[in-house]
């Protein structure tokens, strides 16, 4: 039964959270309809106890799920109430539409309250006219932080960065440390370890809090700091940031400059947004569909997938001149066209099974210039063996099909060739790309289907023509 606002008031007195989910993870229909009415009506007191004490990343479904129009209206409603920290949950085409009706003298007011790392996370995605101009209405010292971030490249480690940290100099007392601890403003509001610095800012060691808790008052920062564990260059990019992150087990690491100066420190909750965005960029980039959003556009989407469609295009027109070279074969048999198509699409899954696995392994280090020439056999050997278990099969079936055995072995052995090319094919060409210097996720899918598409027309048709010569 859908609950009235009162209901869903008296309910929340007695408890203190509220699901707002279904079984399926989509915003719940009568919740979103309640909210959808409370901002028809104006009526603040349901959208403070109700909507703004959500989760971030709850406010930011609930404002997905939301009709444009609303957004906007139930951020001004909720004026100083709202988190603007949600924004950073939803796509970059809702966050530009939100700011595009909200005075920038707002947003830098909103953007004053929030950790450096998603205050530049919001800006970096504005015009520049609406950054400069919002950064210039922030106190001096933050926006001299943020335009430091700001200036690393994007993707890296100094744009994900938090640049508030806690940094104590070695000849400091514990006692002296938990006393600022205690009464410092300036802190950041969650942290777990401190940094150990010389007068010039560069990093010395590190200090787990823990290890202050437990250690007595008179003790000497430098007598239990310990090396930094891994720290992180700020040009770094992010992707390789997370992948120490995991080899290594870090909750946090220091960010530092050219230098080896403290500038930042990236955090685990950081990290698992990069390991997130970077595997969902393979994802689409396999796709050929680049950083496309569900928020986005036709033009925009159709902008992003229209030029690997030309490419596929060409590289089909490629596999359609093999085909014509053997036009008079297919005309004295029609079993060639029907087998065709599978030649090629048994090739293409393939081929695709191993070029996913070496995307993914170059993206994350596993497959080097050292092991290449293993896993190249391996796949190789692969190849000939699911192309050998298939290919007796389907020779088979194809000769008892069409009642000519001969054809049937002529299939078979297009298909093993086939199968052996899309495996070095699929591991071959995203090394290739990959040392070039071009993205292999982004290009190897259109390259391995030409491969298949050629090899496995070209070896059928050129056995099946040869065969109707000896015949």
């Amino acid at each position: 039964m859908t609950e009235t606002m009162e209901q869903v008031r008296t309910r929340k007195a007695a408890d203190e959270t509220i699901d707002i989910y279904t079984e399926d993870g989509s915003i719940r229909p009568d919740f979103l309809a309640l909210v959808g009415a409370a901002i028809a009506d104006r009526d603040i007191l349901f959208l403070r106890n109700d909507v703004a004490r959500l989760h971030e990343s709850e406010l930011g479904d609930l404002i997905a799920a939301l009709m444009p129009e609303q957004r906007v209206a139930m951020i001004n409603l909720l004026g100083d109430e709202f988190d603007m920290t949600a924004l950073t949950e939803v796509d970059e085409a809702i966050r530009l539409e939100i700011f595009e009706q909200i005075p920038n003298d707002k947003i830098a007011e909103a953007i004053g309250d929030l950790d450096s790392d998603d205050a530049v996370y919001i800006l970096e995605d504005l015009d520049e006219e609406d950054r400069e101009e919002i950064l210039a209405q922030l106190p001096f010292t933050e926006r001299v932080r943020l335009r430091r971030a700001l200036d690393y490249p994007e993707s890296s480690s100094g744009r994900r960065m938090q640049t508030e940290f806690v940094a104590v100099p070695p000849f400091w007392s514990v006692g002296q440390t938990i006393d600022y601890l205690r009464n410092g403003d300036d802190l950041p509001e969650h942290f777990s370890q401190l940094f150990v610095i010389d007068p010039t800012f560069k990093l010395l060691g590190a200090v787990d809090l823990d290890k202050i808790l437990c250690t007595k008052r008179q003790v000497r920062i430098e007598e239990i700091m310990r090396e930094t564990s891994y720290p992180i260059p700020a040009e770094m990019d992010q992707e390789e940031a997370a992948q120490l992150f995991e080899q290594y087990d870090l909750l946090s690491a220091a960010v530092v400059d050219e230098n080896n100066r403290l500038v930042g420190v990236l955090t685990i909750d950081d990290i698992v947004d990069v390991i997130h965005e970077e595997a969902e960029e393979d994802i689409m980039r396999l796709g050929g569909v680049g950083d496309e959003e569900l928020s986005d556009s036709v033009i925009s989407i159709t902008r992003s997938r229209l030029p690997w469609l030309y490419v596929n295009l060409l590289t089909s027109a490629i596999g359609a001149s093999i085909i014509g070279l053997f036009d008079h074969s297919i005309e004295k048999m029609v079993a060639l066209a029907v087998l065709m198509p599978i030649v090629s699409a048994i090739g293409g899954n393939a081929g695709t099974q191993t070029m996913t696995v070496s995307v993914r392994a170059l993206a994350t280090r596993e497959l080097d210039i050292y092991n290449a020439p293993r896993i190249i056999r391996r796949e190789a050997g692969v190849g000939l063996a699911n192309g050998l278990a298939l290919a007796t099969v389907m020779g088979l079936v194809a000769g008892l099909w069409f009642g000519d055995l001969q054809l049937g072995g002529v299939f078979a052995m297009a298909n093993i060739i086939n199968f052996l090319v899309a495996a070095l094919g699929g591991i071959l060409i995203p090394l290739i790309l990959d040392r070039s210097g071009a993205d292999p996720a982004v290009s190897s899918a259109v390259f391995v289907t030409a491969l298949t598409d050629v090899c496995g027309f070209f070896s059928f048709l050129g056995l099946a023509t040869w065969w109707f010569m000896l015949g």
